[in-house]
């Protein structure tokens, strides 16, 4: 927990530290030179550069310890930051937009940027690649949903930089309209990414399963437990970024209470030893009292991948 705090509170400074530095930069090119395309790149790092802030102060939250009130810790704060930058995704992309289809109907094109333009964009370009693939990297070992929305938007910022430069290639080669249309491409990849990022965080604020293949890890899991004959019941469910299980395993009645109680607890710390999970419940059921049953999803994801068939156990 302590090289998670860490990691994602050093990664969220670094984000913030990079998006003022290439907004101050996308500013100062666009104030000396009038692109539309470079006007919207700064105003997209502007709000990218706010929402950074908050996102810092966030990730500080949600890494705190477990305390008497949060006794899970922070980490169900995360979904509400990302869903806090997709407002600022959304924001900023309106913004453009307006810019740009203001200046396509009013026929008002301004100056195309030159090589100064072109140079920042690039630039541009080259940074938010990096936090891309910087953020994903941390976000996915650290199970961090704040930080891969953050890569999202880095991705983006990649893909609507590209457009500018685009655009402003083609004012400066004679075509004034390709520097607000490449705006207009900007908006939309801005917006779209506010889009994938209300997507995916909304799972986690709703309590929606996890993907099969996950379900399926942890219905392999538990069946391969020597003791353990089957499954029913089981829940697996996003509590803010973590999964919470519930489940019944099916064991011989036979068997003493101290032997209940072992078998229960390896269960739980198998599935517990999967990344995303946090708190397992499994109640043992024991075959002399019939509540022994057939249970299909369990079955469909026993046999998910050719590996789990052999944890798939014949019910008496």
């Amino acid at each position: 927990m302590d090289e998670r705090r860490r990691v994602i509170r050093r990664v969220g400074v670094v984000i913030l530290g990079a998006n003022l530095l290439l907004a101050v930069a996308k500013g100062a090119v666009w104030y000396s030179t009038g692109s539309l395309a470079v006007q919207s790149e700064a105003i997209n790092s502007l709000a990218d550069t706010v929402y950074s802030l908050v996102t810092v102060a966030g990730l500080y939250l949600t890494t705190q310890p477990p305390d008497f009130e949060h006794p899970h810790g922070h980490e169900r704060i995360e979904p509400f930051v990302s869903l806090f930058v997709a407002v600022g995704v959304f924001a900023a992309g309106g913004f453009v937009a307006y810019r740009a289809v203001t200046s396509l109907l009013s026929g008002a094109v301004g100056p195309s940027g030159g090589l100064a333009a072109m140079a920042v964009l690039a630039g541009s370009i080259a940074a938010k690649l990096g936090l891309y693939y910087y953020c994903k990297r941390a976000g996915n070992r650290y199970n961090s949903p704040a930080l891969v929305a953050t890569a999202l938007d880095n991705r983006a910022d990649v893909l609507t930089a590209g457009a500018a430069l685009i655009g402003v290639a083609g004012a400066s080669a004679g075509y004034p309209l390709a520097d607000p249309l490449a705006a207009v491409v900007v908006a939309v990849g801005i917006l779209y990414t506010g889009v994938e990022i209300v997507r995916d965080n909304v799972n986690y604020l709703v309590g929606a399963a996890p993907p099969e293949d996950l379900r399926a890890e942890i219905i392999t899991r538990a069946l391969a437990h020597p003791a353990v004959e089957g499954a029913h019941d089981v829940i697996a469910h996003y509590v803010g970024p973590e999964i919470d299980v519930s489940l019944h395993i099916e064991v011989e009645g036979d068997l003493t209470l101290r032997e209940a109680h072992r078998i229960e607890t390896e269960v739980i710390r198998a599935l517990q030893a999967i990344p995303a999970v946090d708190d397992v419940f499994v109640h043992v059921d024991p075959k002399e009292l019939g509540e022994w049953k057939r249970d299909e999803e369990v079955d469909r994801l026993a046999s998910y991948d050719a590996d789990a068939e052999s944890f798939s156990r014949r019910r008496s």
